[in-house]
């Protein structure tokens, strides 16, 4: 009973609601920001490549950005890609990368307003997301707490299992290593990570992130090199799936248009998590450079291209370059068996390591999320802290050992309302977003470094902690002058 009301809300959220709220949200600040996406992506790539100061109390926008990623890129882009084909074949490709580009619009806004309304925790740490947002800048503390409630839920424990879980099923696939051993490693190595707190899970998440993507987008260029003479007739098979144009593929298995949307818009919206919420509260830790809100836009429009459109596509590319993409519906196994099918057995072996990197590295991204909701709700108390991490670990455990297909639905559920919360928000500030990004981009024009003057907004100073702001430009200047 419980099981069939969960799958029926998820129906209701994710195939009426939250696709056509997400696109549309994505549709109206792209026009209305003039498709910043496409006329300052050379910007966003440069911010995010340069910006590498910290402060004591904020990350480095670079930081930020592996961090937002280690959260982005985890099971999605392999299984979910597969998933994806399976369900809406290659089709489902080209609307997962124009949902990608739409969305980096939503996260620019999402990322700016959470630069605008970050605030310090009482140890001196920024801290900020929709929540912040939503009680500073909309006056509505409960929309906040809903917001909170729903992602600590989400991200902080339910997808923390099913990273896990996906962990456990690959390393068991390819190594027969036993659940029970791959979920005591997992723990032991998310509780070191952890226990540091967001600070170390930015230093691991720097180190990491650049690591394993460039080696995965590396493999997967290796593989197109391989099939060069392939790429033209399977680039032709997702255009001329996407519209319908190829009634049978694959042999004779047919797709329509909307199971090409249907399932690409999903799956992109849950990779790139543009207008979720999630990758904003990591976004307000940054001290920026340059020191304006708008700039950790800049930087949170890369991480949606980058998880999309370019891991997201190598794996589609993996996938499709092989001999029979439909061999299985079991997303992981998919991607196995293709990459076995291109470099051997050891493309198993590749795979598996790669989504325990993958995985690992957005379980301690997740908790990182998670972390500060709570503190919104309650504070910075330690052993409510403490009691997460223990929490988070737990799930971590039992999502390497259970059946987890309903807290899967649960996990979705809990998502799709976050979404909702946070898109009503977003809309509702959007004014505010609009002419902080403008401010920005007419600094920028002017041949200036943005810099961030509240006293330019007079309507929503009194919103905006004088402290933090002051600070930070104060402390980006002496970053600049050494």
């Amino acid at each position: 009973m419980v099981e069939t009301v969960v799958k029926f809300l998820n129906s209701l959220l994710w195939d009426q609601l939250l696709i056509y709220a997400l696109v549309g949200v994505g549709a109206y600040f792209t026009i209305s920001l003039l498709f910043i996406q496409v006329t300052h992506f050379k910007h966003s790539a440069k911010v995010m490549l340069t910006s590498r100061q910290a402060d004591d109390a904020g990350l480095s926008s670079f930081q930020v950005f592996c961090t937002s990623m280690a959260a982005r890129v985890g099971a999605g882009n392999m299984a979910g890609v597969a998933v994806a084909i399976g369900a809406g074949g290659p089709g489902a490709i080209f609307w997962m990368w124009l949902i990608a580009m739409v969305g980096m619009a939503t996260a620019m806004v999402e990322s700016t307003l959470a630069q605008v309304y970050k605030v310090k925790d009482s140890a001196g740490q920024y801290r900020g997301g929709p929540a912040y947002y939503m009680e500073k800048g909309l006056g509505q503390r409960w929309m906040g707490v809903l917001f909170s409630v729903f992602l600590i839920i989400s991200f902080g424990l339910v997808f923390n299992a099913v990273q896990a879980n996906t962990i456990a099923g690959a390393v068991n696939q390819v190594f027969e290593v036993s659940p029970t051993a791959i979920g005591i490693g997992m723990v032991l190595l998310s509780a070191l990570v952890i226990s540091g707190g967001l600070r170390k899970v930015a230093r691991v998440s720097e180190f990491v992130v650049p690591i394993m993507a460039l080696f995965y987008i590396a493999m997967a260029l290796i593989i197109a090199v391989m099939n060069f003479d392939k790429l033209p007739a399977v680039f032709a098979l997702v255009i001329n799936s996407a519209f319908g144009w190829q009634e049978a593929v694959a042999g004779g298995v047919g797709y329509t248009v909307a199971q090409a949307m249907q399932s690409g818009v999903a799956r992109g919206l849950f990779s790139n998590e543009a207008g979720m919420g999630s990758a904003a509260n990591v976004a307000a830790s940054a001290a920026p450079t340059p020191p304006h809100p708008a700039s950790q836009g800049f930087v949170q429009m890369a991480g949606v291209f980058i998880d999309t459109l370019v891991i997201c596509t190598a794996t589609a590319a993996i996938i499709l370059l092989s001999h029979d993409w439909q061999a299985s519906d079991d997303g992981i196994a998919m991607t196995i068996t293709a990459l076995q099918f291109h470099v051997g057995a050891w493309g198993g072996w590749f795979v598996a390591g790669a989504i325990l990197l993958f995985c690992f590295t957005s379980i301690i991204a997740n908790y990182s999320y998670a972390e500060s909701n709570v503190i919104f709700l309650i504070g910075n108390r330690r052993p409510v802290i403490w009691g997460l991490r223990v929490c988070v670990l737990a799930m971590v455990m039992f999502g390497a050992l259970a059946k987890i297909s309903l807290v899967w639905d649960l996990a979705n559920l809990s998502m799709g309302l976050m979404a909702l919360v946070n898109i009503l928000a977003l809309v509702l500030l959007s004014g505010v977003a609009f002419r902080v990004i403008t401010d920005y981009r007419d600094q920028l024009s002017a041949g200036k470094v943005p810099e961030f003057d509240k006293t330019q907004f007079p309507d929503i100073a009194k919103q905006i902690d004088d402290q933090v702001w002051n600070l930070a430009n104060e402390e980006s200047r002496a970053v600049t002058e050494r």
